[in-house]
């Protein structure tokens, strides 16, 4: 009889795996997040999501950008908006449909991306940490800013990228530029992207194919990354708006862009960091681990170039004017956690050179997997727990953001569909869920109060526009957060609403958002209401009106 061999149990380390098991890993982490999203799906629009859903509905009707709607972006958000509210429907609900999908969509690509880099574990480590840095209230990740969608398109196209250099296809060298092309529509800062896979591909064709190959390579991916912003131009210009788009988007958006002092941008940074931060800590440590890591192995020097060009081209995008809000990092997250997947794998590199085929190799996943339990745990509240109108509430504080609907169905259920509506303040939310077009394209009343050359000139034509309107409803937002205005604002505007609407309008309604809940007041009690809080909105008839429905 021939003696029994011993058996010896094979550990499969993360690296010595397929990238099968990743990609199942990177599947369950986005389901996760999707199902915290769906809970939040009927969440109450934010005044951006409120923009873009109005200048949707506004294009639906044959009213093209920069007719009804001032604002300083392009309008590539406004077309992702008409393709996600044509699938899914004119609503909250449907927006954070399209949202939970552009996301997830995202942490894909980056996956893919980084995979192709660092190999199948940092590709799982850099989707995954997307996945939960995106939907955190520390980027206010639950509303559909355009910040989302360039991060999709700057990831896409950079995929491309990558796979037009290794096959030398013309095709994914235009669609690479494209698709960059299409993250400086959705916003502008998206053009860095596109600056930064132009010098990415001449530092990486030029040394092997000289000028003369690299020309023909980098027309292709330079032309079509022109291609949206001209077809844009193109189709504003038929539709008659070139020159209103060309007004807000550069000649106010230089103003807008150059209103802040550096010394002004370094203290809103300082104070907008540790709330970016704190939420996922640890996540963010490794990503600076993972800078560090790119330095400890230098085999692949294009790869080490591509990471930290990534990163430096991801923060400036953040960094236009030097404002700094919470979701403008949002462009920044993918080559953050591009950071973490170079941390995660190089770890368990170095761990399997010296315990090969070691439970210990695991580590490094365990390790982000536990930073990404403490994020959750920190925020599970604000996950799980919290009602919606708490949550926005604990968001964006005294902002209207619940009380817009209410206002929105009293004023639809009391003027004609083709009645006007003015609101003094920022918050074209109210437009959008009252299906009633603006008397104003200032929909916004924030570049009113800068302190920028166009303001006055602003402020007058917002007066003109609203008394030639002569609007059913006008609906005045005593929130500070609503108008910026600070001690240099001019307050023309202000002081013309006091009188206009004593000699044209009657009060018929207050709301007041007094704690625990906010007091709605309609109609003759609105008239002798005594507001209680800071923050309150008033909606006023024309006196010639139609009488109004409680």
């Amino acid at each position: 009889m021939r003696p029994k061999r011993a058996i010896k149990a094979e550990v499969k380390t993360p690296g010595s795996s397929s990238s099968q098991w990743c990609v199942v890993l990177l599947g369950v982490v986005i389901v996760f997040f999707s199902l915290v999203r769906i809970r939040l799906l009927n969440m109450p629009l934010e005044r951006d999501e409120g923009e873009y859903a109005y200048a949707r509905q506004l294009m639906l009707q044959g009213v093209p950008p920069y007719v009804l709607a001032y604002n300083m972006k392009l309008p590539g958000t406004y077309a992702a908006y008409s393709l996600i509210m044509a699938l899914f429907g004119q609503s909250p609900v449907g927006i954070h449909i399209g949202l939970l999908l552009v996301n997830a969509g995202t942490a894909i690509l980056l996956f893919l991306l980084v995979q192709r880099l660092f190999g199948p574990l940092a590709g799982l480590a850099a989707g995954a940490s997307y996945a939960l840095l995106s939907t955190s209230v520390s980027v206010l990740g639950f509303a559909a800013h355009a910040t989302h969608f360039v991060a999709l398109a700057s990831v896409a196209g950079i995929l491309l990228l990558l796979m037009a250099i290794d096959s030398k296809r013309m095709l994914f060298y235009f669609l690479s530029g494209f698709l960059l092309g299409l993250a400086f529509i959705f916003k502008q800062p998206g053009i860095f992207f596109v600056l930064f896979g132009g010098l990415f591909l001449l530092v990486r064709e030029w040394p092997d194919r000289g000028w003369r190959g690299l020309a023909r390579h980098m027309g292709a991916f330079s032309a079509s990354a022109a291609l949206p912003f001209a077809l844009t131009c193109g189709i504003l210009f038929f539709a008659g708006v070139l020159g209103k788009m060309w007004f807000w988007t550069f000649s106010y958006g230089v103003q807008y862009a150059s209103s802040l002092s550096l010394s002004q941008g370094w203290l809103q940074l300082s104070g907008i960091i540790p709330t970016v931060f704190e939420p996922a800590l640890f996540v963010w440590a490794l990503a600076g681990l993972g800078l560090v890591a790119l330095a400890w192995d230098s085999r692949n020097w294009q790869n080490t170039v591509f990471a930290i060009g990534f990163l430096l081209f991801s923060w400036a995008a953040v960094c236009p004017g030097v404002y700094f809000r919470q979701h403008y990092f949002i462009v920044f997250l993918s080559a953050v956690c591009l950071l973490v997947g170079v941390a995660v794998s190089t770890a368990e590199r170095e761990l399997s050179r010296h315990f090969h085929n070691s439970p210990i190799c695991f580590v490094p996943l365990l390790v982000l997997l536990a930073a990404m339990v403490v994020s959750v745990a920190g925020q599970r509240e604000a996950f799980f727990q919290m009602d919606l109108t708490v949550l926005c509430r604990y968001i964006y504080g005294d902002n209207p953001f619940p009380e817009a609907q209410t206002i929105a169905d009293y004023l639809e259920r009391n003027t004609p569909p083709q009645a006007r509506i003015a609101v003094l303040g920022s918050e074209p939310e109210i437009y959008f869920y009252s299906k009633r077009h603006s008397a104003t394209g200032y929909i916004y009343t924030y570049p009113l109060m800068e302190s920028q050359k166009f303001a006055l000139d602003m402020q007058k034509e917002m007066v003109k526009e609203i008394e030639s309107s002569r609007p059913d409803f006008m609906v005045f937002v005593q929130i500070p957060l609503s108008w910026l205005a600070s001690s240099e604002s001019n307050p023309y505007i202000l002081d013309w609403f006091g009188k206009y609407v004593a000699e044209n309008y009657e009060l018929t309604g207050i709301v007041d958002e007094v704690s625990p809940e906010t007091q709605f007041v309609w109609g003759d009690a609105a008239k002798s209401y005594q507001v209680q809080s800071d923050a309150s909105l008033s909606v006023y008839k024309r006196r010639n009106a139609a009488p109004s429905q409680p």
